[in-house]
């Protein structure tokens, strides 16, 4: 039986599609837009009451799992020979945990939950342009730490190599453009290591698919 993975177009889901992708797993996409708010249907909420993508649906398994920290570490684990998690490495693991933990929990969630959804912030409407412009803080000194990692010139997150931590930080670069920085300018080197991810084929792949681009 294949994965059965609840995304929508452009979302942080699509690092997941990325991996399941670079792992060549076996995969059905089933299409939860977040534009048409689709992920607040009944028949979604029946899938998962968390309201939120990505959610992969596991052969065996009656409960979908969630949260993208955690579907990622699945996929790489379920597929070692992909190379998504550092082999033999407690160290650059540890890492590798210490990026995803840090990119769910802040750049996503106080960053670009504040820009995106104020609302999950305050139930005061007067309240969200204030809330928004501190998103866009947070985002962009974020951008600024990442954009440090990489002034070296290191193609990948971790010095090990390429791992699940790409594909997030590259949801994240695209989200910069949409949101309206000039990342080029701002994040060369980043830039410049998100161009390179963008060729390979899983992720060229991914980006067809779902009908995107690292433009935004």
């Amino acid at each position: 039986m294949d994965y059965q993975l609840y995304y929508s177009p452009g979302a942080c889901s699509m690092a997941a599609h990325i991996a399941l992708q670079e792992a060549k797993a076996a995969y059905t996409l089933r299409l939860v837009d977040l534009s048409t708010r689709a992920h607040y249907r009944p028949e979604y909420l029946a899938i998962n009451p968390k309201a939120r993508v990505p959610a992969l649906g596991i052969p065996g398994q009656a409960r979908v799992l969630t949260e993208l920290p955690a579907i990622l570490v699945h996929v790489a684990q379920q597929h070692p020979q992909a190379g998504l998690l550092p082999a033999d490495d407690p160290v650059q693991t540890a890492r590798c945990l210490e990026w995803l933990a840090w990119l769910s929990g802040w750049v996503h969630s106080a960053g670009y939950g504040a820009i995106w959804r104020p609302e999950r912030f305050s139930g005061n409407a007067d309240h969200y342009d204030g809330i928004r412009a501190q998103g866009r803080r947070t985002v962009i000194d974020a951008y600024a730490a990442i954009e440090q990692q990489f002034a070296d010139g290191r193609p990948h997150a971790l010095a090990s190599g390429y791992s699940v931590v790409d594909p997030f930080l590259l949801v994240l670069y695209r989200w910069g453009n949409r949101i309206g920085l000039d990342m080029r300018a701002d994040c060369p080197a980043w830039s410049a290591a998100s161009a390179s991810l963008a060729q390979r084929p899983a992720v060229q792949g991914v980006l067809q698919r779902e009908g995107v681009s690292l433009d935004g």
